[in-house]
C-alpha cells in the first residue's frame, strides 16, 4: 500500500472519489512542480451549488437518463435500426413491449442535458473550492459511463446511419464522394440503406479519408445488418472518446488540480458524453489523433506534425489545432518545417493520392447554415431582401470577420497557465506545447461561435484545450453555449411527429438557441471590455477605475 503524505487525508465519503488535503499540504504550482507554499484550508463543501457530491450525483443521473430513454425502444430521440441478429448491443427492449411516448423520451432527454450542465458547473465550482477528487477514480466514472451509453442506441442524431450508408456504398464498390445513398436506394433495395432517414440521403460524404476506412471497417464487421454496423460505429467513437480524453489527463501528470480539472471537462463531463458519445459522432476520432500530436509538442515536431495530419484526414476542421501548433513554433523555422512536413506526408496521400474527391467534398460542409446556430436568424432576415445564394455570402462574410475579431478579443484575455511539465524557470511563453494549447482554445471557441454551422459535437475541439489550462471565464461561456445546442436537436430528427412537440422543439432549435448564441458572443466580446469583472454579462459599470489585467495568471510573470 502506498504510504500516506504527512498532512494528508482522505474523505471516501458517499462517492468515495475525494482525496481532501489539510493545511500544509505543498501547492503544485502551474507548471506542475511543488513549492513550500502552504494550501488553503480543506475543503468542505457547506452550499449545494459547490458540493461535489451533488455534481457527482447530476453527471451520473443525465446518463442514467439517456440510458433509459435509449432502452425504452425506437421513439421520436432513438433511432429505429432495422432487425436484431445478433446478442451484440445496441441493447433495448422488444418491439411491442412499450410504445415510448414522444413527449415522455423527449422531456427525459432535455431533462437529462440540463442535469447534465448542472453538475458539471457544480463541479466547476467545487474545484475552485480546492475539491480534489481520485483522479484515476473519476476518470474510470467517465469511462464507465461512456461505454454505458454505448449499450442503447443512439439518440436525436441520425448521423450515424449516414456513416453506415457511406461504409455500405464502399463496400458495394462505390465512391461515397461522388455517389450518394439515395441514388442506389431509388435504382435499388439495399437491407442497410432502407433504414436511412432525411434529409442527408442525398448528399455526399463530407468526412475525410480516415473516415471513410472506418465506416467501412464497420460494415465489414456488421455485415447486412445495420444494427451490427452501429454497434461497431458506436465502439469506434467511444474508443477514441476515451483516448483523446486519457491524452489530455496524461499531459496534465504532475499537477492534481490540472489533472481534476481535466478529467471533469473530458472524460466525466455530461455535456460531451451526451453530444459525441450518445450520437456515436466522428469528432473524437479526429481530436484524438490530434491530442497524440500535442503529446509530441515538447519532444518531436515531426511526430507532432504526423498526428495532426492524421487528425485532418478524419475531419478537415482540426486543421485549426494545426495552425496554432505551428504558431507555437514560428521562432523555431527547423521545427515548423518538421511539423509541416509530418502533416503533410498523411494529408498529401490522403487526399491527393487515394481519394482526391474527398477534399473538394469536405470544403463543402462549410456552405451550410445550422438552424440552431447565431447565424440562421440573420440568414432568414437577409433572405427577404436577397436571394439565398446572395444572403449565404453576407452571412459568411460575417462569419468570417467575426472569426478574425472574437480570436483577437480571445487572445488578449485568456489567461497564460502553462501546460503541466513544463521545465523549472522556463518561460511558458516560449514553451511549445504552451503556445499550442492556447492557441488552439483560442481559434476553436472563436470558429464555433462565429461558424455559420455549428453543432453540440464540435465543441470537443474546445474542451479539451480548455481542460488544460487554468480556470476562467471561458468554463462558463462554453456550458453556456453547449448547453441550449443540445437542447435545440432534441428530437432533432425528420421523422414524424405531433404537432405540439414539432413546434417547441422547432422553437427551441431556431428561436431559444440562436439567441444564447448571440448570447455568448456578446459575452465574450464583454469579457474582452471588462476583464476585471467576474459576471458573464457585466452591463452595468462598476464605481471606480481598473487598469486592464494582464491575461498571465498570478502565478507567472508577465
Amino acid at each position: 500500500m502506498r504510504p500516506r503524505p504527512v498532512g494528508e487525508r482522505f474523505s471516501l465519503g458517499v462517492d468515495g472519489l475525494s482525496a481532501r488535503h489539510s493545511v500544509g499540504r505543498p501547492v503544485t504550482t502551474l507548471s506542475g512542480r511543488p513549492t513550500d507554499a502552504v494550501a488553503e484550508p480543506s475543503y468542505a463543501p457547506q452550499i449545494w451549488h459547490r458540493d461535489h457530491r451533488i455534481a457527482l450525483a447530476c453527471i451520473i443521473a443525465a446518463t442514467g437518463l439517456i440510458l433509459l430513454a435509449g432502452f425504452l425502444g425506437p421513439s421520436v430521440v432513438t433511432l429505429t435500426l432495422g432487425p436484431r441478429d445478433s446478442l451484440l448491443p445496441p441493447w433495448y427492449l422488444p418491439a411491442g413491449v412499450v410504445s415510448p411516448n414522444e413527449w415522455l423520451v423527449s422531456v427525459m432527454i432535455w431533462l437529462a442535458i440540463l442535469v447534465g450542465a448542472l453538475g458539471l458547473f457544480v463541479g466547476m465550482r467545487a474545484l475552485t473550492d480546492g475539491w480534489r477528487p481520485r483522479v484515476r477514480r473519476l476518470f474510470a466514472l467517465g469511462t464507465g459511463l461512456s461505454l454505458a451509453t454505448v449499450l442503447v442506441p443512439p439518440l436525436t442524431s441520425a448521423d450515424v446511419l449516414m456513416y453506415a450508408a457511406y461504409g455500405r456504398l464502399q463496400l458495394l464498390g462505390r465512391d461515397p464522394y461522388e455517389i450518394t445513398p439515395a441514388m442506389v436506394t431509388r435504382s435499388q433495395f439495399d437491407p442497410v440503406m432502407k433504414w436511412l432517414e432525411r434529409p442527408w440521403t442525398d448528399t455526399p460524404s463530407v468526412y475525410g479519408p480516415i473516415t471513410s476506412w472506418t465506416q467501412l471497417l464497420a460494415n465489414h464487421l456488421g455485415g447486412e445488418n445495420m444494427h451490427d454496423i452501429v454497434f461497431w460505429l458506436q465502439i469506434l467513437a467511444v474508443v477514441p472518446f476515451v483516448i483523446a480524453c486519457g491524452g489530455a489527463v496524461l499531459m496534465t501528470h504532475g499537477d492534481p488540480a490540472r489533472s481534476a480539472r481535466a478529467t471533469l471537462f473530458t472524460i466525466a463531463n455530461p455535456m460531451l458524453i451526451w453530444a459525441v458519445v450518445a450520437g456515436a459522432h466522428n469528432e473524437a476520432l479526429s481530436v484524438m489523433l490530434g491530442v497524440l500530436g500535442l503529446l509530441m509538442m515538447r519532444k518531436n515536431p515531426f511526430l507532432a506534425g504526423v498526428g495532426i495530419g492524421l487528425a485532418g484526414c478524419v475531419k478537415l476542421s482540426i486543421g485549426i489545432w494545426g495552425l496554432a501548433m505551428l504558431w507555437a513554433y514560428r521562432r523555431e523555422s527547423k521545427k515548423a518545417m518538421l511539423l509541416c512536413l509530418g502533416a503533410a506526408i498523411p494529408m498529401g496521400l490522403a487526399y491527393v493520392l487515394w481519394a482526391p474527391a474527398a477534399f473538394r467534398q469536405v470544403l463543402r460542409n462549410g456552405a451550410y447554415v445550422s438552424v440552431g446556430s447565431w447565424a440562421n436568424p440573420v440568414f432568414r432576415l437577409l433572405h427577404l431582401f436577397l436571394t439565398a445564394a446572395h444572403a449565404k455570402v453576407v452571412v459568411g462574410v460575417i462569419s468570417y470577420l467575426g472569426l478574425v475579431v472574437i480570436a483577437w478579443m480571445l487572445s488578449r484575455v485568456v489567461p497564460w497557465t502553462a501546460v503541466p511539465g513544463l521545465e523549472k524557470g522556463a518561460d511558458l511563453r516560449r514553451d511549445p506545447l504552451t503556445i499550442a494549447v492556447r492557441t488552439a482554445l483560442v481559434l476553436s471557441v472563436a470558429w464555433l461561435v462565429t461558424s455559420m454551422y455549428t453543432l453540440s459535437w464540435y465543441d470537443l475541439i474546445a474542451w479539451i484545450p480548455l481542460s488544460l489550462l487554468a480556470a476562467s471565464k471561458l468554463d462558463r461561456i462554453m456550458l453556456l453555449r453547449i448547453t441550449p445546442l443540445s437542447l435545440a436537436y432534441v428530437p432533432g430528427r425528420a421523422i414524424d411527429m405531433g404537432t405540439a412537440l414539432d413546434f417547441t422543439a422547432t422553437r427551441v432549435r431556431d428561436t431559444v438557441s440562436p439567441i444564447i448564441q448571440m448570447l455568448v458572443v456578446v459575452a465574450i466580446v464583454l469579457w474582452w471590455k471588462r476583464p476585471d469583472r467576474p459576471e458573464l454579462f457585466p452591463f452595468s459599470r462598476r464605481t471606480g477605475t481598473g487598469a486592464r489585467p494582464s491575461p498571465v495568471s498570478p502565478a507567472e510573470p508577465s
